[in-house]
């Protein structure tokens, strides 16, 4: 019986075969970003010498913080610019102080503060133009800290850093590890010859005493005589731990789970008083008297979170108790003025409301500013000032229905934030 095929026959047939497969193969290829660590000893950080450098553009702008006529902008992870704010107007960039691993910033009695990887630096404004180095207080904080420009993971003798943490597709399938960190002081701190930052702080001054938090931990130092911090004790505050404000004698702490709040009558030995719950969010918080106005928010880190502005009363500071909630877009940070607060909404926008009347802020909303991009803000004694992804804003805001916008400060390569 004859075969049905030929040798020839199927070697025919297979290559066919062979030829309509890769015909129809799909191929696919993908890019991936990836973080490349560098380790850095402690020791050669601490082996540099900082002098304060001529003025630099901005290039990512971090943090916001205000001394008496000067603004301080930081540059995540590299420095310090100051500016000359006498006219809001007309900011006039004066100089950049650099600084390896700076997140944070305060200032005390013309002693600005500052972070440097894991110690804590002090730096005399006395002579603006020429700042010196004064103390360094070694091995204090013990962090991760993550930013859409890089991050930085420290230990007692190492940091690892990294830029650009980004995993996934480059068609923008992927996602990023983004966590926006600021500073903040209740505004009346200025009579104690305080600054004032943000309401996303990380740092703060209240009775002669810094208090900086990280992820889970709130750090103290006695700051009496100003030029020579001493750290006293750190307090173990739960994980999550995002924000501190000050006001009068107590600290309220933002977590993506809740608000702490901390009796800081005994300054250098906070006491807690309460936690007030919420769902998971990112979470800064101002307040006054009666309330504390908190954005909740979800992103990149702040998983199955609500965007919202929950109004919560603190008479009974105890028994803290959610008055009510606004939904909101994708709030950020906030700032409050007398009776009027501010929240910026991210990639939507910069929003104003009258707030006293708490239970219609939805029907007292004064201005939707969509062109002006935002992440955080200060109501200072001059002018709102405002930061973004394109830059840094001034605004006056004497008349609180009606901004008005009086200079720019452009940066040379905006980032994305979420």
């Amino acid at each position: 019986m004859k075969p049905l095929y030929s040798a020839s026959s199927l070697l025919f047939l297979l290559s066919v075969l062979v030829f309509s497969s890769c015909v129809d193969e799909v191929n696919s290829s993908y890019t991936y970003h990836t973080m490349m660590p560098i380790y850095l000893e402690m020791s050669d950080v601490r082996a540099r010498i900082i002098t304060t450098e001529p003025a630099q553009p901005l290039d990512n702008p971090g943090k916001i913080y205000i001394y008496e006529d000067y603004l301080f902008i930081n540059e995540p992870t590299k420095g310090i610019h100051i500016l000359n704010n006498e006219n809001p107007a007309k900011p006039i960039n004066l100089s950049f102080i650099p600084i390896a691993g700076n997140v944070d910033m305060a200032v005390n009695g013309r002693i600005l503060y500052a972070d440097n990887y894991v110690d804590l630096l002090a730096f005399d404004l006395s002579n603006i133009n020429d700042i010196k180095l004064v103390k360094r207080v070694e091995d204090v904080f013990t962090h991760m800290y993550t930013h859409a420009t890089g991050e930085i993971i420290t230990f007692r003798d190492t940091v690892i850093t990294t830029e650009n943490p980004t995993w996934g597709f480059e068609d923008g399938g992927g996602w990023l590890m983004n966590s926006s960190m600021s500073f903040s002081s209740n505004y009346s701190a200025a009579a104690q010859s305080y600054g004032t930052g943000g309401s996303m702080a990380r740092f703060t001054l209240a009775n002669l005493h810094l208090y900086a938090v990280d992820e889970s931990t709130m750090r103290i130092f006695d700051v009496e005589n100003p030029s020579d911090p001493t750290f006293l004790k750190p307090i173990d505050l739960g994980w999550g731990i995002e924000t501190i404000f000050p006001f009068e004698d107590k600290l309220f702490i933002g977590s993506n789970v809740g608000m702490h709040i901390y009796d800081a009558s005994t300054p250098s030995s906070p006491t807690r008083m309460a936690v007030y719950e919420h769902v998971q969010a990112c979470d800064p918080v101002v307040v006054n008297s009666d309330y504390a106005f908190v954005t909740l928010r979800n992103g990149t880190s702040c998983w199955n979170g609500a965007n919202q502005l929950q109004v919560i009363d603190i008479k009974d500071l105890y028994q803290p108790k959610l008055k009510k909630s606004y939904p909101m877009l994708n709030p950020h940070g906030l700032g409050l003025a007398g009776d009027f607060l501010y929240i910026t909404e991210g990639n939507h926008g910069l929003k104003s409301f009258n707030v006293s009347d708490v239970m219609n802020i939805d029907q007292n909303q004064l201005e939707f500013l969509t062109s002006e991009k935002s992440v955080d803000l200060i109501p200072g004694p001059k002018s709102l000032i405002v930061i973004g992804p394109d830059g840094v804003c001034q605004f006056d805001y004497s008349n609180p229905a009606k901004l008005k916008k009086l200079s720019c400060i452009q940066v040379k390569n905006p980032v994305k934030f979420y």
